[in-house]
């Protein structure tokens, strides 16, 4: 499939939560593009920055994909489990956040429990296995769908050095991005859960 003009893809940022899928968001935000997002989901102790989400994005569990079109030359944000979801007649171009798994499930064990929730209704070894499958499934589906271009994006490297991952970024977009701007953005002081 020829890659289409950025006006006609859809750039997805992607991930598993609490792998720096909100802190993506802030740095396309920063470098110039439009994102789709509501305000509904606000920011708090969690994501001090925002979550910059698009509720109806959840709607992909039930089909329902006619939001889809408005996100056309836009970022939303799409956690990976909801990928397959995405109707097949639009270009995308995905950014999917990596994250070392020990520290994913401390942040969300760390969430859970601000919530006042139980965070030990599954081990943390069984979550880790549960995970390590879908990001196995959902890297051969990745790599399967001519619609679909993806890049790589290491949260951890990131934070240490963002600058040759937001010129990484540029090329793959291909588009011109404010990249001081984007490198600013990164808040090392919220990489909390360190392993």
């Amino acid at each position: 499939m020829t890659k289409p003009n950025l006006s006609d893809s859809i750039i997805v940022v992607s991930g598993l939560p609490r792998s720096g899928t909100s802190m993506m968001m802030n740095m396309l935000a920063s470098g110039g593009l439009e994102l789709l997002t509501d305000g509904i989901r606000e920011a708090d102790d969690d994501n001090p920055l925002g979550y910059y989400e698009y509720e109806t994005v959840k709607q992909l569990k039930e089909g329902e994909t006619a939001w889809v079109n408005n996100a056309r030359g836009k970022v939303v944000k799409i956690i990976s489990y909801l990928l397959p979801r995405l109707p097949e007649d639009f270009h995308y171009r995905v950014i999917f956040m990596q994250r070392e798994l020990d520290e994913v499930l401390a942040s969300q064990r760390k969430m859970i429990v601000r919530r006042g929730e139980n965070p030990d209704k599954i081990d943390d070894e069984k979550m880790k296995t549960i995970l390590e499958n879908h990001l196995r499934h959902i890297d051969a589906w990745l790599r399967q769908q001519v619609h679909i271009e993806r890049i790589d994006m290491p949260y951890k490297e990131i934070v240490k050095d963002p600058q040759p991952y937001v010129e990484e970024l540029a090329r793959f977009l291909g588009r011109t991005l404010d990249i001081d701007s984007m490198i600013h953005t990164v808040e090392p002081k919220l990489y909390r859960q360190r392993k």
